[in-house]
This record gives structure tokens, sequence and C-alpha cells, in this order.
């Protein structure tokens, strides 16, 4: 069983990972390079000598980027499918729904929690904490994340079957009380000097959609995935009934 919930979960991780491959070549990349070279537009008095080793650098990038977003997407599926398979007694709603609950706690620990204190840097930005610290505060940050996730899913079952909507509003006060908290306690982590505030409003809220439709995704493809294996089993299984009753009435007419 569990390997199916795993086999499962590699599978719908390349879909997203070949979706989101797909909108870091065409979108993020390109608003990365307008990001660094509206920051260093004073320091290229020599560009045009270096084009062809910048063309070389961009395509480089490009299929690093790409190749590294696909297999992270496949680890990703993968440990969701874990997930799943021992969380799913836990979660609210249907078969569906699960997986999606799940997609949005997993967005809600690894990247949207941790952006609350280290939002994500454009190129060039000026980091207030050096690169050790930055990975410990994210750790950290991961585990409030979680705990923040948990407690919803907890308000949310023990509210709902009495009423509904107080099951909805008990879920989301844990993630509005971090929202508002983290960044009124925390220091600017971040400072992009060079850069408009717009421009680094769009990098930021790209990445952010990026990550948000890649858990989106991975949560769609396993429930897509899931009912395509269910009904091939019911069609097979229907298929050995008919084959099972026409040998029994050649052997008994």
């Amino acid at each position: 069983m569990l390997y199916d919930y795993l086999k499962r979960g590699v599978a719908a991780g390349l879909v997203a990972g070949l979706a989101y491959g797909l909108f870091v070549a065409l979108v993020a990349n390109p608003l990365s390079q307008h990001v660094e070279a509206v920051g260093h537009e004073h320091a290229h008095e020599h560009g045009h000598a270096h084009e062809h080793s910048h063309a070389v650098s961009e395509l480089t990038t490009t299929v690093v980027s790409v190749g590294s977003g696909v297999l992270w997407a496949i680890f990703l599926g993968g440990v969701f499918a874990i997930a799943l398979y021992f969380l799913e007694p836990a979660l609210p709603g249907r078969d569906a729904a699960k997986a999606y609950v799940l997609a949005g706690a997993g967005f809600l620990t690894v990247s949207a929690t941790p952006w609350l204190v280290l939002p994500p840097a454009a190129p060039g930005a000026e980091h207030l904490y050096g690169v050790q610290t930055r990975q410990a505060l994210y750790l950290a940050l991961v585990v409030v994340g979680a705990i923040v996730a948990a407690a919803s899913v907890l308000a949310y079952r023990r509210t709902a079957p009495r009423h509904p909507l107080a099951g909805v509003v008990a879920g989301a006060a844990p993630l509005l009380a971090i929202g508002i908290a983290l960044p009124l306690l925390t220091p600017t982590t971040v400072t992009h000097s060079g850069l408009s505030a717009d421009l680094v409003a769009a990098y930021q809220g790209i990445v952010v959609l990026s990550q948000a439709a890649l858990w989106a995704l991975l949560a769609g493809a396993f429930g897509r995935l899931h009912d395509w294996e269910s009904a091939t089993t019911d069609v097979t299984a229907e298929r050995t009934r008919d084959h099972a009753t026409r040998d029994d009435r050649v052997a008994n007419p």
C-alpha cells in the first residue's frame, strides 16, 4: 500500500515538476535576469565583449534551473506521498480534498512561514544574517510552520462538526496569528538597494505563486492518478468476473 502511494507521488511529482520547469524557463529565469540586469545596469561597460559568454551562461542557468526544479518536485512528490499515507486519517475532507489539505500544510510549512521572516531574495539582495544563521533560522521556522499547520487542522476538526463556518474560522485563526505576529516581531532581513519596490514585489510574487502552484499541481496530479488507478482496477475486476462467468457456463452448461 505504501509502495502504491510512493509510486503515485513520484509520478505526480514528475508531472508537477515538468510544468514547474516550463514555468521556470519561460517566466522565472527571464525575470531573474531582468532583475539582475537592472541591479547592475551601471556596471555593464563591457557588455558587448561578453555577449557570447553571457548567452552560454544564460542557457546553462536555464538548464540547471529546470533540471533542479524537476528533481525537487519528484523528491517533494515522494515525501508528499509518504506523509499522506500516514496522515490521511487525520486530515479533514474527502479523499481528493485530503491531498489538497496536505499540500496547503506543506506550502505553509516549508515556504509561507519561513518567507514571513526570510522573504524570497531577488538577485543582488543584501542579507542581514549570514548563510549559517539563515539556514538555522529557516529550519526553526519550518518547525513553527508545521506546528501552525497542525494547530489549524486540529482546530477545524474539533469545531467543524458542530458548525462548518465556525470550523473555517477556527482553522484560519492560527494562520492569521502567525501571519501577523512574525512580520511584526522580526526585523527586516533582506534589502534590495537599486531595485524599485514594484520590481521586488513582482519578483517575490512570482516566487510565491510558483511554489503555491507546484503544491497544488502535486495534489491535483496525485488525485487524478489515484482516480485513474481506481478506474483501471474496477475495469480489470469486471473483466475478470466476466471471464469467470463465461468459464463457469462452459464448464456447467
